[in-house]
């Protein structure tokens, strides 16, 4: 083979290997991807497809928390726009969640509208300090 051929075999094979490579990326990518809605976002633009995995995300509205049986919970997520989402979960919330803070729920809407939380994570700005340290009255800083 001359010089010229093997090059565009390498040539061939790289470019082969690189369009596998961003495919294969491509997929994985869109099975993960978890779209991010707000209840403003979602009242202007309708609910997502029933079943799909999303994320909501804005502040647990105060007053609207609710325990069931066993480890059951419902509450209210809303925005700036003054609009809710309804949110049902079923396991141990995080350490940092309660009503006026700020939560991103991941899981998707039944067919009533409802959303049905898979996970969720609770959000503090910077100047976060644990509850240990305000109940010792110790200084962070």
């Amino acid at each position: 083979m001359r010089a010229r051929t093997k090059r565009l075999w390498g040539v061939g094979a790289v470019a082969v290997v690189l369009i596998a490579a961003v495919a294969l990326a491509a997929v994985a990518l869109r099975q993960h991807a978890d779209l991010f809605y707000t209840p403003g976002l979602i009242a202007d633009k309708g609910l997502p497809d029933q079943g799909k995995r999303v994320r909501v995300g804005g502040w647990v509205q105060t007053g609207s928390l609710t325990y069931g049986d066993a480890a059951d919970m419902t509450f209210l997520i809303e925005d700036s726009s003054g609009e809710t989402v309804e949110v049902s979960y079923t396991g141990i919330a995080p350490d940092l969640f309660r009503e006026g803070e700020g939560v991103v729920a991941t899981g998707s809407f039944d067919t009533d509208g409802n959303f049905e939380a898979e996970s969720i994570l609770a959000k503090h700005d910077e100047n976060y300090e644990p509850r240990e340290l305000k109940r010792a009255g110790q200084p962070t800083s």
